[in-house]
């Protein structure tokens, strides 16, 4: 009677197939963030491979380095602190550029009218302002040039200093953040500033090449960007 008893139970205790199980139990539970694995190539040139040190840690990175400069997560860095300050001067001097030549002559006027002064605008006789390959920058006034050099040695040694004091304390913050956000437009979630960064990085990198290109246009032309393309510039004749 043991014996069948035991035979019956064991007949019973059978071992499931993996097909009888329900189907949430064969689904493996997902990690609560997965990284998207990175391309072996270049998103920018597709058949060029992806640098090694590319990884997407920063804004904008699509793998662009067709020269290999950047050798080491250490030179990463120095060129992405390059190109962000080099950025934000062109998209100051994108915007300052056709704006100088728009209102230089009737500021210019203005200022002597109401100050009884004799200032002669630094537009040259084609409406360009000036510029290493225009020339003319000499009628910059010294003050104005000793100024410039100051406000950016002040800026480019406080990043220095944040950056070498983030190596020492391993906070990790770099040295173009400069948490200047006046109007309080840096958004507070990861996503929004993930966003910022890279509108940021890709603004800057448009600036840079429409700065060249204004350089080069009025050297070729011979005269400025705003009376070649006055459409956009002057669309109400103001």
């Amino acid at each position: 009677m043991t014996k069948s008893m035991l035979s019956s139970i064991s007949s019973g205790m059978t071992t499931p197939s993996p097909w009888s199980l329900p189907l949430v139990a064969m689904v493996a539970t997902p990690s609560p963030k997965t990284t998207t694995p990175l391309s072996k190539y270049s998103a920018s040139i597709p058949f060029l491979r992806r640098p090694q040190h590319l990884t997407g840690e920063f804004a904008g990175d699509v793998g662009f380095d067709p020269l290999n400069l950047a050798s080491s997560p250490e030179s990463v860095a120095y060129y992405r602190e390059a190109e962000v300050k080099h950025a934000r001067i062109a998209m100051l001097a994108a915007a300052g550029w056709p704006l100088s030549e728009v209102f230089d002559r009737p500021l210019t006027e203005l200022v002597d009218a109401d100050l009884g002064l004799s200032l002669s605008p630094v537009l040259d006789a084609g409406d360009r302002v000036p510029s290493i390959l225009n020339g003319g920058m000499e009628n910059v006034s010294p003050l104005w040039w000793g100024f410039c050099l100051g406000l950016t040695a002040a800026v480019d040694v406080k990043g220095i200093m944040k950056s070498r004091h983030s190596d020492n304390d391993g906070s990790g913050e770099y040295g173009w953040d400069y948490g200047f956000d006046p109007l309080g437009l840096y958004p507070y979630d990861e996503e929004g500033r993930e966003r910022m960064q890279l509108a940021e990085i890709k603004h800057g990198r448009l600036s840079m090449l429409a700065v060249t290109g204004f350089a080069m246009q009025e050297y070729v032309s011979k005269v400025g960007v705003v009376d070649e393309t006055p459409i956009f510039f002057h669309p109400f004749h103001f």
